[in-house]
């Protein structure tokens, strides 16, 4: 362990801070972290930990829905800047106009959304649980917002439901990630299976031979008798998987980066254990009602 983060983590157990990480973090990020995980684990996590604060090395939505989940504790993110893109393709103004429209509509939001549109849905879910949250529900119309392609995964797999999609889209899996990309690993690593995220585009989950969320993707490479795979998502979960499943081969899609998601450095969680900052801040009336989505989704459980 370097010097940098033997003393990230001393100033974590002094000051009584859990550091959380994203599997899309720099690999160095990860590795001086509590814990490890997507969306859907780390929300459990930031609401069961009994640490005072809460490091939170991802985008800016997932350290909103740790606050959401533990308004009771101090949440601190690193960067301010790292932030989701596809989040802020929507926004509450035109989710509320959207809803006017389908009155008889229930509204599943991806947790990559922001606080106030979280406040606008009756449900939230992540890419484990998206199927399992839609299917749960009365309503036979869904509002799904932000992306379209997670969103039309889920239609594949819920046809009962009419699904009105968002057109958001996280610009990693639907511009970084091609049926090329995957024909060309393929023929470069033909004993390999394809494992996607069902953030990418229709063709290219088509093309793959499972489309699993992040923590679904560990969970089946650790059981599968293959022993080779390509990894079709942002390129730093290789890493994870690596590192909890040694005696595999993961190759990732190199171009595959969220550019967002690198902003976080060591530097940047040692200044931020050092000045308990910067701090996420939420109105009141936006935590109590972004919160009930958040803890509902919790409720329906993993799907993957």
């Amino acid at each position: 362990m370097s010097d940098l983060a033997s003393h990230i983590r001393a100033l974590a157990a002094e000051k009584n801070a859990v550091i959380l990480a994203h599997n899309y973090q720099l690999p160095e990020v990860q590795d001086i972290a509590d814990f490890v995980g997507d969306s859907f684990g780390l929300s459990v996590k930031a609401s069961k930990t009994d640490a005072e604060a809460i490091i939170f090395c991802g985008v800016d939505f997932m350290a909103e829905s740790a606050l959401l989940l533990s308004p009771d504790k101090l949440v601190i993110h690193p960067e301010p800047e790292s932030k989701c893109p596809m989040a802020a393709m929507v926004d509450a103004q035109s989710l509320r106009l959207l809803k006017s429209k389908h009155p008889d509509a229930a509204v599943v939001s991806y947790v990559n959304t922001t606080a106030e549109v979280k406040a606008e849905s009756d449900i939230c879910c992540t890419s484990s649980n998206a199927a399992k949250v839609v299917r749960s529900l009365p309503e036979k119309k869904i509002i799904f917002t932000p992306d379209a392609n997670l969103g039309s995964y889920v239609s594949s797999l819920v046809p009962e439901k009419e699904m009105i999609l968002w057109p958001g889209y996280c610009d990693t899996h639907q511009n970084r990630i091609t049926l090329e990309d995957l024909k060309t690993m393929k023929n470069a690593y033909p004993a390999s299976e394809i494992i996607v995220h069902p953030e990418c585009i229709p063709e290219v989950i088509e093309f793959s031979d499972h489309a699993f969320s992040t923590q679904g993707m560990l969970d089946h490479c650790k059981t599968s008798d293959t022993r080779e795979f390509i990894i079709g998502t942002e390129r730093e979960m290789v890493h994870r998987l690596r590192k909890d499943i040694p005696g595999k081969i993961f190759h990732s899609i190199d171009k595959a980066v969220c550019p967002n998601m690198k902003k976080i450095t060591l530097k940047k969680v040692a200044a931020s254990l050092e000045i308990f900052g910067p701090k996420i801040d939420l109105p009141d009336d936006i935590i109590k009602k972004a919160r009930i989505p958040l803890e509902r989704m919790v409720a329906v459980g993993r799907g993957d």
